[in-house]
């Protein structure tokens, strides 16, 4: 089902004007998956394949690093994610919730009193079933048919910010301000601009996207490198002898809201 941008915004204005809500136009949009089209990056012969790709952060290991946040500093600083100075212009790829806000379905007065505090390292869960790609009106969030990575063509978004409404993990921001501009100070939001990695438009959605451009180099995921301590597990998940189906082997593990059926591709050790 397509649509262009005179039928979106006529569809928008009809919806608003009619009062339909948020559900009606999660109805209304329905685009489906979209291979990769100019968002692809063009693999070498080492790069790095799986059939699903997926995570295991274990917090067993990442708890104990009182503060550490290398996985962020080295993700955003590859990704050019900016930093506007304040909470409500936030960008983030990977970033901490306490368990209640990453896990409220799970929270407990009974749970062990260091999950009530503690952080937990969070980022898009790249689902198997993504409300996001069924609402984008444009098909610029779009699952990859070749890896189920949920990734997007930040040139197609028209910041609509449909695909935030449907994201139950608030795994997307909004540039509601130029990315490659400066404060009130004159100080640039980006400090040092990685040229391997474009940088965004004002009035883009952006998110994690599992470093597609790093896998197709043949490296793992950003974060994944920069953990020092092993807290950060990526593999297949469709493969019976990787190493993130072994450590579901042998451990319990969650994941964030499955109860709505989006399927995650993030699970974690706690």
């Amino acid at each position: 089902m397509g649509f262009d941008r005179r039928e979106f915004i006529k569809i928008a204005g009809i919806s608003a004007l009619a009062g339909l809500g948020s559900r009606a136009a999660f109805e209304l949009l329905q685009p489906g998956e979209l291979e990769a089209t100019s968002a692809s990056y063009a693999a070498n012969q080492g790069a790095l394949n799986a059939k699903r790709w997926a995570m295991v952060i274990d917090m067993q290991k990442c708890l104990p690093q009182e503060g550490c946040k290398d996985c962020m500093h080295r993700c955003h600083r590859l990704h050019n994610v900016p930093d506007f100075g304040n909470a409500k212009d936030e960008i983030k790829w990977i970033w901490k919730e306490a368990f209640a806000h990453a896990f409220p379905e799970q929270e407990s007065e009974y749970l062990a009193e260091r999950l009530h505090h503690e952080p937990f390292v969070v980022l898009c869960n790249h689902c198997a079933n993504p409300p996001c790609v069924r609402v984008c009106p444009t098909k610029a969030t779009f699952k990859r048919k070749q890896d189920g990575i949920v990734t997007m063509d930040m040139h197609r978004c028209i910041g609509c910010r449909f695909c935030m409404a449907a994201c139950p993990y608030g795994s997307r921001s909004f540039n509601w301000r130029d990315p490659r501009g400066r404060n009130a100070q004159g100080e640039p939001f980006l400090e040092e601009i990685n040229r391997e990695y474009p940088t965004r438009n004002k009035g883009v959605v952006e998110k994690c996207n599992f470093c597609v451009e790093r896998l197709a180099q043949g490296k793992n995921p950003a974060c994944v490198e920069a953990c020092r301590h092993g807290a950060l597990v990526f593999g297949d998940l469709a493969d019976d002898h990787s190493e993130v189906r072994e450590i579901l082997r042998e451990h319990y593990t969650i994941r964030r809201k499955p109860e709505l059926g989006t399927d995650p591709s993030v699970f974690y050790i706690v």
